[in-house]
């Protein structure tokens, strides 16, 4: 799917070709008689079906990098919109677009992510539509509904990523999981599948004679494009309690009642998924080699898009909401105070998310506003306001407190220095953010922080973090050079490295 992983998926094709009846006679695409094929597999975990259908894409990978001519789309579906950006295989931009999802988005989250979805797909032109040889998006971590894998219907709305479940789905999540796993906080996704569980949702729809499922955002969004209801991403997975070290999902959960409504396929962000179906090919006027990638979440997308490739190094992503992670030796995972840590490489991505960020700055002032008053503002004079800035009751990370009160007040009469004491508030909980990750065991302690998000873009709110953190921060506005990903320690990228650099070029809100 990508430039610098051709040799993975050209070694795959050729292992699987060998085993084939007179290949050369035999089409990249859908004709490559999987029936026929004779694979010794390497791992008794990979599955006949699972390798030859990989065989099968890498195969549509092969023919459409021999074209020369591909274009690759990724797609960010965040708190308050989405994004799209096409890129070649030299990581040229060659589109970027976005939109929101409109003002009553609430009343339906579904059908405003998949007009999201159809309306960013149509502004491609349609030239490098029919170019596209490669799919792939991320959600927000924790959102997830359930879904009739027969046919799409949804059998519950969606629950967002910061929707926090009662007591009874929590306490019967800490019942089955280990102490303090990150599946067991409020806002979990394995939270939410209890939740249904316990309202008898899944089991109604079930008797009914449907195929109750769960997706999350980014793999109901996929399926949109590949009709594939079965599969997910480690990313994705991680707050359900999918194991990534080990790469399933662990005793003490398959062998639940709810189970049954997991994804059974769950793979590498980044790495092929299926081909698009032939109604989305049609719909979109994208090429029936088109591969969709496995996705993975907002913030993660964010970090991987920063090229960071050093422990200590980390990213905040300062849009609607402030999520950090940071590289680590170690993994940390703490779900008293929403902490958790994906896999990548021989790394650890640690990281949490607040529910302080943009989205208050919105409840005050107009960008406009916001552009007037930064410039009154002075770094190097501290208001002493101690804010603790939220929207509504309720913070996730460092503190996990599903009562926790904004404070905002008092409000001083400048409106200059009201927006200074939000900057601060904001930069204060972001530095506790790294200090809490230290504490709970990622090594070493932070050493720099990229920004991606729209908060990237304000020089003096860059320098109070700065300030309040003790270490550089810099701005990723919009990265450019994905292709320039250093090499990870030991002299080897990740694949979900490779992947999701070029394949999933995404600019954060």
């Amino acid at each position: 799917i990508c430039k610098h992983n051709w040799n993975i998926h050209i070694m795959l094709l050729k292992h699987q070709l060998s085993h084939l009846d007179n290949p050369l006679k035999h089409s990249p695409l859908a004709s490559v008689p999987l029936q026929k094929a004779k694979c010794s597999f390497p791992s008794p975990c990979i599955s006949k079906r699972r390798w030859s259908k990989q065989a099968k894409l890498a195969a549509v990978c092969f023919a459409a990098k021999m074209g020369g001519d591909a274009a690759y789309l990724g797609m960010d579906f965040g708190t308050s919109g989405a994004r799209a950006t096409v890129i070649d295989d030299d990581g040229q931009v060659l589109v970027d677009t976005k939109c929101d999802y409109g003002a009553k988005a609430e009343e339906d989250w579904a059908a405003a992510w998949e007009r999201a979805l159809n309306d960013l797909i149509l502004q491609v032109p349609s030239a490098l539509r029919s170019r596209c040889q490669g799919i792939a998006l991320d959600g927000t971590s924790a959102t997830a509904m359930l879904v009739d894998r027969s046919t799409g219907a949804q059998l519950a709305a969606p629950l967002l990523y910061n929707a926090a479940m009662g007591e009874k789905a929590v306490a019967m999540a800490k019942e089955i999981a280990p102490a303090s796993h990150t599946a067991t906080a409020s806002t979990s996704t394995l939270c939410k599948v209890i939740h249904w569980h316990l309202e008898g949702v899944w089991q109604a729809a079930q008797q009914a004679g449907k195929q109750p499922g769960l997706l999350h955002q980014a793999d109901w969004l996929a399926s949109l494009l590949h009709a594939d209801r079965l599969v997910t991403d480690w990313n994705n997975a991680l707050k359900l309690g999918f194991d990534p070290g080990c790469e399933e999902y662990p005793d003490w959960l398959a062998s639940q009642a709810f189970a049954t409504l997991f994804p059974p396929r769950v793979i590498a962000p980044g790495s092929p998924s299926s081909l698009v179906s032939p109604q989305a090919a049609a719909h979109f006027g994208l090429p029936d080699t088109c591969v969709v990638g496995g996705g993975t979440t907002d913030s993660i997308a964010a970090f991987v898009a920063a090229g960071v490739s050093e422990p200590g190094q980390a990213v905040t992503s300062l849009g609607s909401t402030l999520a950090v992670k940071m590289l680590s030796t170690t993994r940390a995972d703490d779900a008293a105070f929403g902490v958790y840590s994906h896999r990548l490489g021989d790394s650890w991505l640690v990281g949490g998310a607040s529910n302080t960020g943009g989205a208050v700055l919105r409840q005050y002032f107009t960008d406009d506003q916001l552009v007037k008053l930064t410039e009154r503002i002075d770094p190097k004079t501290p208001t002493g306001l101690d804010y603790y800035p939220l929207t509504k009751p309720g913070e996730r990370f460092p503190i996990n407190d599903p009562s926790m009160q904004p404070r905002l007040t008092p409000r001083p009469s400048d409106d200059a220095h009201f927006l200074q004491g939000i900057f601060e508030g904001v930069a204060n909980i972001e530095a506790g953010a790294y200090e809490q990750l230290h504490r709970l065991g990622a090594q070493p302690r932070v050493t720099e922080v990229h920004t991606a998000g729209g908060g990237a873009a304000n020089d003096k709110w860059s320098a109070i973090r700065a300030e309040a953190i003790g270490v550089p921060v810099l701005n990723l506005f919009m990265a450019k050079h994905l292709m320039a990903l250093p090499s990870w320690p030991g002299g080897q990228r990740s694949n979900i490295i490779n992947d999701l650099a070029e394949l999933m070029f995404f600019v954060k809100f």
